[in-house]
């Protein structure tokens, strides 16, 4: 088993594989950014399916039954659930960015040089998708509630 080591997140997130956070909530640290969105179990099996962001519709709907799911997961006391579904509503800004930065969603060619950004990516489906997640994304992380707990949560679990 990896344990987790400050140098290597990477090493934190592998130590989450086999864990039911629902079951064991304490063993749940908040990390940075997105880590462990795809990870933490069972809330990546119950927010991954409603994660969309191909179209700006399509990424509405998606974003606003994610951020349902996170003040559900409020309002039933469960911050795991909800520091996950804020974590799906950043990880729906991120890429649906990449992808209107770079249509291939790949930031670099084989020989390491980066690729030139799309002339359309202010403005296409991808950058509307993702200012779409962003206003749920601020929403979910400017909630008073949710704000306290997460500061709390942080001193007390990490």
């Amino acid at each position: 088993m990896i344990t987790y080591d400050d140098d290597n997140p990477r090493a934190y997130t592998n130590h989450w594989y086999g864990i039911d956070f629902r079951a064991e909530p304490l063993r749940y640290k908040v990390g940075r950014g997105e880590q462990g969105v795809l990870l933490a179990e069972p809330y990546k099996s119950e927010i991954l399916p409603n994660w969309r962001f191909r179209t700006p519709e399509i990424a509405r709907e998606s974003a606003a039954l994610i951020y349902d799911q996170f003040v559900a997961y409020l309002d039933s006391g469960d911050f795991v659930g909800a520091d996950m579904a804020r974590k799906f509503l950043q990880m729906g800004v991120t890429r649906a960015r990449r992808y209107a930065n770079h249509a291939s969603g790949k930031k670099y060619a084989e020989d390491g040089s980066v690729l030139p950004l799309e002339e359309d990516r202010r403005t296409s489906a991808k950058a509307q998708a993702a200012e779409i997640f962003g206003d749920f994304y601020r929403r979910a992380e400017y909630n008073e509630h949710y704000r306290d707990w997460k500061q709390e949560w942080k001193h007390e679990f990490g």
